[in-house]
């Protein structure tokens, strides 16, 4: 019995003693010291205590990119170009990644650990991203699903952005703060205010967190991000195409025009399954009325029987193809779910549209 307790003890003490062995040399082996990260030769130049993700580390300093899974890496958006340091591009990214970016050194932030230094290289536009307090001053039911939240912000107190961008606003998750891109639908004229249109998505964190926003909720958003670019040459002729909460950026563009150009030539489409998905349409004809060069169309891919409806009805991009004419200069942006978007694609590109004048955001 001794000799039997002796061994055990030895054996617990054999394992204790590579236990501490081995928390000694992970510390050891993660302890990266202090790496410095070097933005745009040198614009930018912080150092951060290494073993943290890129994307924590920008975070910390206020370098705001988009991450719309909030660093999970299932989203591929936190895109940046490592010119220096950062090792070899991990298997979490490839997937992400197109050939010319595997050659060009882009990696995704969440995934690529600071235990060096790094140099790399981000767009302009976003080392001017912002965070932002605001208050809600208007939420209402669009639909069933859908709901038009509006934020007046309180710091900074205004906010520059071009038609068709989106924020990030931060919601509370289970496993602390997320965030979640939705689109700006206020024209880009009103800097005091940030307007979104967000479905109810079940189970999701931030739509769940949005619907249930109250007057004088306060929130907490970073942003502008998005290349959406609103050619402006008035003689270019605007297509919008969506569906759902894809009414967003389209909101955001058509209103942005038409403060600005008045006999701007543009052309609405948009997709619904029913009547009762339908919204905004009064207000688009009253402005169609206003603007002649402004044409609207709504189309119902499932109509039911009691909807008393005489427009298009079938997929959205049938209706592209049956009213939009192969003429003139053109630009085109979209959002929806991925399925319109690569049809109405289609027809745009039978349509003579080049792909540089086609811009879309898949939900």
């Amino acid at each position: 019995m001794i000799t039997a307790l002796t061994s055990m003890g030895i054996t617990v003490a054999i394992f204790v003693g590579l236990a501490v062995v081995l928390a000694v040399a992970e510390k050891k082996l993660a302890d990266y010291g202090e790496c410095t990260v070097s933005i745009n030769d040198g614009s930018q130049v912080f150092s951060r205590k290494g073993g943290v993700s890129l994307l924590s580390a920008l975070y910390d300093k206020k370098i705001f990119i988009p991450s719309a899974c909030g660093g999970k890496g299932s989203c591929g958006y936190c895109k940046v170009t490592v010119e220096s340091g950062g090792g070899p591009i991990l298997p979490t990214e490839t997937p992400f990644m197109s050939r010319a970016e595997l050659r060009g050194g882009v990696r995704l932030a969440c995934q690529l650990k600071v235990k060096e230094d790094l140099t790399i290289k981000l767009p302009e536009d976003l080392l001017a991203v912002k965070e932002y307090k605001a208050r809600v001053s208007l939420a209402r039911e669009l639909t069933y699903d859908i709901r038009e939240v509006s934020f007046k912000l309180e710091d900074p107190a205004e906010i520059s952005h071009r038609p068709g961008q989106y924020i990030q606003i931060m919601a509370p998750g289970p496993d602390g703060p997320v965030f979640r891109a939705y689109s700006i639908s206020s024209p880009s004229s009103q800097h005091d205010l940030v307007q979104l249109i967000v479905r109810l998505v079940p189970g999701g964190i931030a739509s769940t967190y949005i619907h249930s926003l109250k007057e004088g909720d306060e929130v907490t958003f970073t942003g502008p991000y998005g290349e959406f670019r609103l050619s402006e040459n008035p003689d270019v002729e605007i297509i919008c195409a969506g569906g759902g909460a894809g009414m967003a950026p389209i909101s955001c563009i058509i209103h942005s025009i038409y403060e600005k150009w008045p006999e701007r030539k543009c052309q609405l489409y948009f997709g619904c399954r029913s009547t009762r998905d339908v919204f905004y349409l009064e207000q688009f004809k009253e402005l169609e009325k206003k603007h002649p060069n402004f044409k609207v169309h709504y189309a119902l891919s499932e109509p039911r029987e009691d909807d008393q409806w005489e427009g298009d009805t079938g997929f959205i991009h049938l209706s592209v193809d049956k009213w939009m004419d192969d003429k003139a200069h053109k630009q085109a942006f979209l959002c929806g779910p991925p399925p319109m978007i690569e049809a109405v694609t289609e027809v745009l590109k039978t349509k003579n549209l080049p792909d540089e004048s086609i811009f879309y955001d898949k939900f």
